[in-house]
């Protein structure tokens, strides 16, 4: 276990605003070897949003990677530095979500540290390889077409949506900790639909659900014809939405006009008393480990949301966070994606509707 770690964080913006993104890496703070880095493209967003997205990414790799380890951060953003330190107040509306955010990642005692740009280098790279669409690829073969037995058996996840409810067909915001609306008859339908396509094609080795009751409802139809218990898993959970839970679109653009800017100008930006894509993203990669680990080989029936399910999709394709705007997924539709044992995925369908 590290017991010191150094985060190394920055942003950019071609334009400010213009095209954004992140660089961030922690790295052992005795041997200077990087254990983890993250580099990301946000959209649309000024400087000082692209530097904080950077410092909440490198917390959130802190947690993930040491989470018992004492932190320094270091960047070469003086404005950040200064306001996470306290000594500078924050004063415009688009920093103080991101710094709450970033203040809920930081352990006690975090050092902030300000260094000159040529000591950020790192991160630097990591913004700009991000931009540049230029990120080294993975070493993993890519012909995942021609693999067989010889590499061994995948994890197969098929990844359903929840049938209809109400919130859904009146195009409502509808997350975590939101009403929590059950499946309406047409949903019923769907799921049902849905459960036998599965069996169908092939069945699976085990259901896992999100918590909300939509999904439970649509994988309890699934239980139901496969006769395999079900097995929550929080992290499939649909992204919380906060005040906006229950508004349609149009009535959110009316009552929260600069807050709805903000969060369609960057991931790492939440609703208010909601959750940013960019927490969904970090759990749903988390799930979908403990799915790896936990059914190597097998195949796993995923009952979940369409943020989380294209959070997975993303993943699989290793593609840059904006491809989530980028996607339509119908309810009740079917995404399967396999994992191979060296961690290469070949994402088999897409919003496969059942007739």
């Amino acid at each position: 276990m590290t017991a010191r770690i150094i985060v190394e964080a920055d942003g950019g913006s071609r334009g400010n605003p213009g095209p954004a993104s992140y660089g961030a890496l922690i790295r052992d703070a005795d041997t200077g070897a990087v254990i983890a880095q993250r580099g990301e493209t946000i959209g649309v967003a000024t400087n000082n949003v692209a530097e904080y997205s950077g410092l909440i990414a490198g917390l959130e790799l802190a947690r993930k990677h040491a989470p018992d380890a004492e932190v320094e951060v270091r960047m070469d953003s003086k404005l950040v530095i200064e306001q996470m330190a306290g000594r500078w107040k924050i004063k415009h509306a688009d920093m103080k979500p991101l710094a709450a955010k970033a203040k809920t990642l930081a352990p006690e005692g975090v050092t902030w540290t300000w260094i000159p740009r040529e000591e950020n280098s790192a991160a630097d790279a990591l913004v700009n390889a991000a931009l540049d669409g230029d990120q080294p690829a993975k070493e993993k073969n890519p012909l995942v077409g021609w693999r067989s037995e010889l590499h061994g058996a995948p994890v197969t996840i098929i990844l359903l949506r929840h049938g209809v409810t109400e919130s859904t067909e009146r195009k409502l915001f509808c997350g975590s900790g939101g009403a929590d609306p059950g499946l309406t008859p047409t949903g019923e339908e769907q799921a049902a639909r849905a459960a036998k396509w599965i069996a169908t094609h092939g069945g699976a080795d085990a259901i896992v659900s999100s918590p909300l009751q939509r999904t439970r409802e649509t994988a309890g139809f699934v239980s139901r014809e496969l006769g395999l218990d079900v097995e929550l898993e929080a992290g499939l959970a649909e992204a919380a939405f906060g005040e906006w839970d229950g508004f349609s679109f149009p009535e959110v653009m009316e009552h929260w006009p600069e807050e709805l800017d903000r969060w369609l100008g960057s991931t790492a930006v939440s609703p208010p008393g909601g959750e940013p894509f960019d927490s969904v993203y970090e759990r749903v990669a988390a799930a979908r480990d403990r799915l790896l680990e936990t059914y190597p080989g097998k195949t796993v029936v995923a009952v979940s949301h369409v943020t989380p399910i294209k959070m997975m999709v993303r993943l699989a394709l290793d593609a840059p966070m904006p491809v989530i705007y980028k996607m339509e997924l119908a309810p009740a539709s079917i995404t399967t994606i396999s994992w191979w044992p060296d961690g290469t995925p070949s994402l088999r369908n897409f919003s496969v509707v059942p007739d």
